[in-house]
C-alpha cells in the first residue's frame, strides 16, 4: 500500500514537472518590458491614428516626444517639405542635427486596417500551427508588422511572402525555385516561421530576443549580447552601438507588441472593421511530376482559381513538382484526387508495357544468338 502511494506521488510530481516545462517552453511572446512602453504607444498611434498622408516627427530616443505632424502626400515634392520641417524643428528646439533626435515616420493606418482584414482568412489556422509546435499563438500576428498578411509581398531587399523570408533563410525551411516559391504559401511559410522562431527561442532564451532576431538574425543578437553583457532587450536597445542594429531592429519588438494589442482589441480601435471570412483549403500531395493542365481540366478548375489558391506556384508553371501540396477547397478535392489517381495509374501501365516491350526486344536477339551458336557447333563437328 505504501509502495503504491509513493508510486502515485512520483507520477504526480513528474506530471507537474512536465506541465511546467511545457508552459515554460511556450511562455508568452508578449512581454511588457519596462522601458518599451513609450515605443509601444507610439507604434499604436502610427497604426491606428495616423494615415499615409501624414508624417510624424518624433524623437527616436524618446518616442513619447512628438514634435509635429505634417500632412503631406507621398510624392517627390513631399521630400523637400519633410526636410524643411525637419530643419525647422532642429532650429526651434535648438538641437544638434548630428545627434539624430529628429526622425520622421509616415502613418500606416490604412495599411494596418488592410492587414487586419486579410488576417481573417488565415489567423485561426496559423494560431493552430503555433499551438501544435508548442509556441505562443500570438506569434501569428507578426505578419501585421512584416507584410500586412500580403502573401505576394516582396521587399526591395528580396524578402518574399507574408513572413518576409529572405532567400538564404527561406531555403533552410522551404523550397525556392524558378517555378515554386513556398515563401508565398500562407500555411507552409507559417510552419517554417514557427520552426525558425522556435529555434530562435531555444538559442536566445527569451521571446523579446527571439522575435527581434526574426528581423535582425540570431548572430547579430549574439553580438549585441556579447557587446552589452546582457540578454535584456531594453538594455541592448539603449546601449548597443552598431551600424547594422538600426531603427528597424530596435523597434521591431515594440511594433509587434503594438500590433498584438491592436489586433486583440480591434473592435475598440476599428469598430466597423469586418475581417475577411476564413479560407479553408485542403492539401493534396502530388505523387509524381505532372502537367498542370492534365489535372485542372478533369477536375473542372480554372487556372485563375488554381493559382489564386496556390500562390507559391509561378503563374507560368507548367508542371507540378513531386511532393508539392496543392491547396484546394473541399468541393474540388474528390475530382482532383481522382484525376491524379488516373494519371498515376496510367503512368504505371505505360511503365509496365514499356518494360515488357524492352524484355521482348532483348530476349529475341539472345534466342537467335543461342540458336546460331548451336548451328555453328553442329557444322564444326561435321
Amino acid at each position: 500500500m505504501r509502495f503504491q502511494f509513493i508510486r502515485c506521488a512520483v507520477a504526480l510530481f513528474l506530471l507537474l514537472i512536465s506541465t511546467f516545462e511545457g508552459a515554460f517552453a511556450a511562455g508568452s511572446a508578449v512581454s511588457r518590458l519596462p522601458g518599451l512602453e513609450g515605443a509601444v504607444e507610439f507604434w499604436k498611434q502610427i497604426f491606428t491614428r495616423y494615415g499615409s498622408g501624414e508624417v510624424v516627427f518624433f524623437d527616436p530616443f524618446d518616442h513619447g516626444k512628438i514634435y509635429s505632424v505634417l500632412s503631406v502626400p507621398e510624392s517627390d515634392e513631399a521630400r523637400a517639405m519633410i526636410e524643411n520641417e525637419r530643419a525647422r524643428i532642429v532650429a526651434e528646439y535648438q538641437l544638434n542635427e548630428e545627434d539624430g533626435r529628429v526622425r520622421s515616420q509616415r502613418g500606416a493606418k490604412e495599411q494596418f486596417i488592410a492587414g487586419l482584414k486579410i488576417s481573417g482568412r488565415y489567423l485561426s489556422q496559423m494560431q493552430k500551427i503555433f499551438r501544435d509546435e508548442g509556441l505562443p499563438p500570438e506569434l501569428a500576428y507578426l505578419p501585421l508588422v512584416e507584410s500586412s498578411f500580403n502573401v505576394r509581398a516582396r521587399s526591395s531587399a528580396g524578402a518574399v511572402g507574408m513572413w518576409q523570408f529572405m532567400p538564404d533563410t527561406g531555403k533552410k525551411f522551404l523550397r525556392i525555385t524558378d517555378s515554386l516559391d513556398e515563401r508565398r504559401d500562407p500555411m507552409v511559410s507559417t510552419r517554417a516561421a514557427a520552426r525558425l522562431l522556435k529555434e530562435n527561442r531555444t538559442l536566445l532564451g527569451n521571446w523579446p530576443l527571439a522575435v527581434t532576431a526574426y528581423n535582425h538574425g540570431t548572430e547579430g543578437i549574439f553580438r549585441a549580447i556579447d557587446a552589452v553583457g546582457s540578454s535584456n532587450l531594453v538594455e541592448i536597445i539603449r546601449r548597443y552601438q552598431s551600424s547594422t542594429f538600426g531603427f528597424a531592429s530596435k523597434n521591431f519588438y515594440a511594433e509587434f507588441l503594438a500590433a498584438v494589442d491592436i489586433a486583440r482589441n480591434s473592435d475598440v480601435h476599428f469598430p466597423f472593421l469586418r475581417p475577411h471570412r476564413p479560407v479553408t483549403l485542403h492539401e493534396i500531395e502530388i505523387k509524381r511530376p505532372v502537367p498542370v493542365h492534365s489535372l485542372l481540366k478533369p477536375a473542372a478548375i480554372s487556372q485563375k482559381d488554381f493559382f489564386e489558391w496556390n500562390p507559391a506556384l509561378s503563374p507560368t508553371a507548367k508542371v507540378l513538382p513531386a511532393g508539392y501540396r496543392v491547396n484546394l477547397p473541399r468541393e474540388k478535392v474528390d475530382r482532383f484526387t481522382a484525376a491524379q489517381r488516373r494519371i498515376v495509374e496510367s503512368a504505371a501501365r505505360q511503365k509496365t508495357a514499356s518494360t515488357k516491350n524492352h524484355f521482348r526486344k532483348v530476349a529475341r536477339p539472345a534466342m537467335k544468338t543461342a540458336a546460331n551458336s548451336i548451328q555453328a557447333q553442329r557444322a564444326t563437328t561435321r
